[in-house]
């Protein structure tokens, strides 16, 4: 599979999926947002964000990475 039809299959993943997946609260991943040190979310609409599910994953192994 080429890597831009990889990135149109990307899932997003909303906001409870991400705090699922990284055990962050809504307002700790906002202020990391704001820090600099977590992924920013795309504008789905008005009032609706989430994040690219490759880059959770890449945010997550980078937290191992830097632990190990």
């Amino acid at each position: 599979m080429s890597k831009q039809a990889t990135n149109q299959a990307e899932r997003i993943l909303r906001r409870p999926e991400v705090e699922s997946q990284t055990g962050l609260s809504r307002s700790t991943l906002y202020a990391m947002i704001a820090e600099g040190t977590f992924p920013r979310p795309v504008k789905l609409g008005k009032r609706a964000v989430g994040w690219h599910q490759s880059q959770i994953s890449d945010w997550l192994n980078s937290r191992v990475t830097n632990i190990a």
